[in-house]
């Protein structure tokens, strides 16, 4: 144990007079840390990002949605014709789906309603649906003011309607807008409630969806029907369009995540029944996405651990290269040593200590660097566009998350320190090496 005490006061001693050297040889290392941290944590917090917008629309779901079918209206002398088209999901497939599902845990239909909603001067185009009080737990959604829809609200085709973050900041920006009214097109709904924004307004989750959810607007679907009808009429310029759809999206949520592949392949069956390819039907799977996102993810951080690992090897060098000069620096030193009577193994263990002491110290260092930064990068972008110069550049709501892991800083500190001591062997073995009478004439 003195032995060892002493071997490391040495090679301290040994540092600490070379201080400035001793900061440059480790700063490969620490860079090297530092950039495995910050690149598994951007690439980590990327992931997570994608996985919670595709777990908003809940993992165990299947989203059966009409589209409109390949043809198109048909042009005649520049001016589009008016047309009504047909397509997409009806009540009996809605109720064959129920009949083949009995032990799914929610079947939710959606049903577009209305052109605009109104409120004084204000319009926007209508989100709004018709559906039923389970859609709620079905996309997790959250209230964040007021109530949801509730079987009454559907037994009684009560004119309620719950509306999104979006639409109350548009609509209601300085009122609370529970017991307010809306109009959807010229019908007069009262709002009973906010739902909580969520963050799917971009990115995979507002692709699988088609739109942003926090513009959406949910009203009874039996008051929807028999309000509404099953035409939705679209103004265009110089012409109209109506799409008659009876119900646009079926939401199936399956009891367990293994079920919902194979649930997925029997409603695709179940579909095909009546409409062979699917043409005015899509179907889309939010655990699929799930998977390819968690494969893309490990793909992108094998990626960035190579690069990463590249400044790890760089700095292992710079510590070899750094050992070898004072290997031959110290010589003289290395003799006289050796004169009084330290054997190789004394010599190789101070030098070991060293270049381990450097890779040590470095990863420390590189490890706090790292964590700082990729906190750092995730406060800095969200604050950009209130910057004087640069917020005009950047979008608002613009983030780049991160999120630092236990593994990143365990692994980058291991290879950190490993790899000091494997390319410090060889100038150690050198060192080690020297016949004593030699170095004690080295100048």
């Amino acid at each position: 144990m003195t032995f060892l005490l002493e071997t490391i006061k040495l090679g301290l001693t040994s540092l600490r007079l070379h201080m400035l050297r001793s900061i440059l040889t480790a700063l490969g290392i620490i860079l090297g840390v530092a950039s495995v941290i910050v690149m598994s944590s951007l690439g980590e917090g990327a992931k997570r990002a994608a996985m919670d917008q595709i777990e908003q629309l809940g993992a165990r779901n299947i989203i059966v949605r009409s589209q409109k079918p390949p043809e198109t209206a048909v042009q005649q002398g520049g001016n589009q014709r008016s047309f009504v088209s047909r397509f997409g999901l009806t009540r009996q497939e809605l109720e064959n789906i129920r009949a083949n599902f009995p032990n799914v845990e929610r079947i939710v239909p959606l049903k577009s309603i209305g052109g605009q909603i109104l409120r004084n001067e204000k319009r926007i185009t209508s989100q709004a649906w018709g559906t039923t009080p389970e859609l709620l737990a079905a996309i997790n959604l959250t209230v964040a003011r007021g109530r949801y829809l509730s079987q009454a609200d559907m037994e009684g085709r009560e004119m309620v309607c719950v509306i999104g973050d979006s639409v109350a900041e548009q609509m209601f920006p300085l009122q609370d807008p529970i017991g307010e009214t809306l109009r959807i097109d010229q019908k007069v709904f009262t709002v009973v409630g906010v739902l909580k924004r969520v963050g799917i307004a971009g990115g995979s989750g507002a692709n699988l969806v088609g739109r942003d959810l926090n513009l959406d607007i949910h009203v009874p679907l039996n008051t929807a029907r028999e309000t509404f009808g099953d035409a939705v009429f679209r103004r265009q310029s110089g012409s109209f369009q109506a799409e008659e759809v009876q119900i646009n999206e079926v939401i199936l949520t399956s009891v367990s995540r293994d079920a919902v592949l194979s649930d997925a392949d029997r409603l695709r069956r179940v579909l095909e029944v009546r409409r062979a390819g699917l043409t005015d039907v899509g179907m889309f799977v939010p655990y699929e996405l799930l998977e390819s996102a968690r494969k893309q993810a490990i793909t992108y951080q094998m990626v960035f651990g190579s690069i990463a690992g590249i400044a790890l090897l760089v700095g292992g060098i710079g510590i070899m290269n750094i050992m070898l000069a004072s290997v031959t620096e110290r010589t003289r030193e290395i003799g006289i040593r050796r004169a009084l009577g330290a054997t190789r193994k004394n010599i190789l263990s101070q030098f070991l200590v060293e270049t381990g002491v450097l890779s040590t110290a470095g990863g420390v260092i590189g490890v706090g660097i790292g964590v700082g930064l990729s906190l750092l990068v995730g406060w800095a972008v969200a604050k950009l566009p209130n910057m004087p110069f640069l917020g005009g550049m950047v979008q608002q709501g613009t983030s780049l998350p991160t999120q630092v892991t236990l593994w990143s800083i365990l692994v980058s500190f291991g290879v950190a320190v490993l790899t000091g001591l494997v390319f410090g062997i060889y100038p150690a073995r050198k060192a080690a090496a020297q016949d004593p009478i030699v170095a004690l004439r080295h100048d």
